[in-house]
């Protein structure tokens, strides 16, 4: 496996009271073997296309010659998208960029997956119109956050380029049929692509939504898919619920709010290249767990960042969370504390030491500290970080949040209650009352 689950520091014999009875426990992942049954069914009959991806590379052929072209014609890549269109797309390619530019011969790419004025205004301002292409998402094809950055942009660019060159700068994606974004990039001879109308935009990251802009980006998309088949595969292979990890995730997470009332789930990597998976997380576990008065509110930190913001709560504060804590082997890593510039004594500690020795350091002691004050808190540990390491830990969590659904018996796939706010901002966008 690409990483290791270390879950003992959840359960009542380690953290007594505050932890999950192993009984109680075995009786919740019992319950999980439906889930599990349910998703070997519909891997086999092709019913949840999200559990091909990770065999599939039919498809990637097509995608590599569309991001060769982005890489060749554009020097800045904008994907305009919001939720699941957007986050995890953006979350495989911090791997590639995490806020010092590209790698080697890959364009800039920039995510709009909000609607702040102020931003496109300065995005279309500062960026090279003639040298940027534009990624339009939206499986619905009617999405208005996206619909409106892509008719503004669409003037920008017109105005920038002409309309005879202007198809060029877009590519669009979104589901068969007829439907608002596809007319629109038809009408002006606009390349489209089609969104699986049966892959859902948050558990979208391994379809092209998220693997064309990781193509453009300079990453290794059959990499990511072979790390994702990695995580099915115990599952496919018939193996018991104990030994899956993804179902002894949502075991312990249901468990814990059914049980012992911890209703909030911090999610911690340590890793700067991470940081948006948090936020991707954040979506896919709140957007497909919470309804009809079920759920756990997921709570995304970063390392040593929270360390210094929410650690005195989460150690000191209410006793209603759960924590996942992801870990690198770092120890050595990266350039150390020169001790010629270390010669305080009060710096002893940090002389000849590497960050990576720090990094090492800090996380260990976190997730110790978090033990020790009788928090459930599972580790999940990381040899390395890659393209292969990426996929194995969105299936992960993909596979976790719909067999947590099971459990808490809601649907993963829904979100009724999101539809009431769109109805509004229509109506206000027209002028009517609420």
């Amino acid at each position: 496996m690409s990483y290791v689950q270390i879950t003992s520091s959840c359960f009542s014999d380690v953290l007594g009271a505050h932890g999950l009875d192993r009984g109680r426990f075995n009786a919740i992942l019992e319950n999980a073997k439906p889930a599990l049954e349910s998703l070997r069914a519909q891997h086999a009959d092709g019913s949840l296309p999200l559990l091909g991806l990770p065999g599939r590379t039919d498809d990637l052929a097509a995608l590599e010659l569309v991001a060769e072209r982005y890489r060749d014609q554009f020097d800045d890549v904008v994907i305009l998208g919001t939720g699941g269109s957007s986050l995890g797309g953006q979350t495989l390619c911090q791997l590639a960029d995490f806020g010092f530019g590209p790698q080697g011969g890959a364009p800039s790419l920039h995510f709009f997956d909000n609607v702040d004025p102020h931003s496109i205004s300065i995005m279309l301002e500062r960026l090279a119109l003639e040298r940027t292409g534009f990624l339009v998402i939206s499986k619905s094809g009617s999405t208005a956050e996206t619909m409106t950055l892509f008719l503004v942009c669409l003037k920008a660019v017109l105005d920038a380029v002409g309309k005879d060159k202007a198809a060029v700068h877009f590519t669009a994606i979104t589901e068969p049929g007829d439907n608002l974004l596809r007319r629109l990039a038809d009408s002006h001879g606009m390349a489209v692509l089609d969104h699986d109308p049966g892959i859902g935009g948050r558990y979208s990251a391994l379809s092209l939504v998220g693997l064309l802009p990781v193509m453009i980006a300079g990453l290794d998309a059959r990499k990511i898919r072979e790390g994702a088949a990695g995580v099915l595969k115990p599952i496919l292979a018939e193996e018991k619920p104990e030994k899956i990890d993804a179902a002894v995730g949502a075991a312990i997470s249901v468990g814990l709010a059914t049980e012992n009332n911890i209703l909030s789930t911090v999610f911690m990597p340590y890793m700067d290249r991470l940081a948006d998976f948090g936020l991707w997380f954040r979506q896919l576990w709140a957007e497909s767990l919470g309804k009809q008065g079920k759920g756990t509110t997921p709570i995304n930190a970063l390392g040593t960042v929270d360390q210094h913001s929410q650690l005195q709560l989460y150690l000191d504060g209410p006793r209603d969370k759960m924590f996942t804590i992801i870990m690198l082997s770092c120890a050595g890593a990266s350039l150390s504390v020169d001790p010629g510039l270390a010669d305080d004594e009060a710096l002893a500690y940090l002389s000849g030491k590497s960050v990576g020795d720090l990094m090492d350091a800090e996380q260990r002691a976190t997730a110790e500290t978090l033990i020790r004050n009788k928090r459930p808190t599972r580790i999940i540990q990381l040899d390395h970080l890659d393209e292969t390491v990426m996929g194995a830990l969105m299936m992960h969590f993909m596979l976790e949040t719909i067999i947590a659904a099971h459990l808490f018996g809601v649907d993963p796939f829904d979100q009724p209650a999101v539809e009431e706010g769109k109805i509004l901002t229509r109506k206000y966008l027209a002028g009517e009352e609420g």
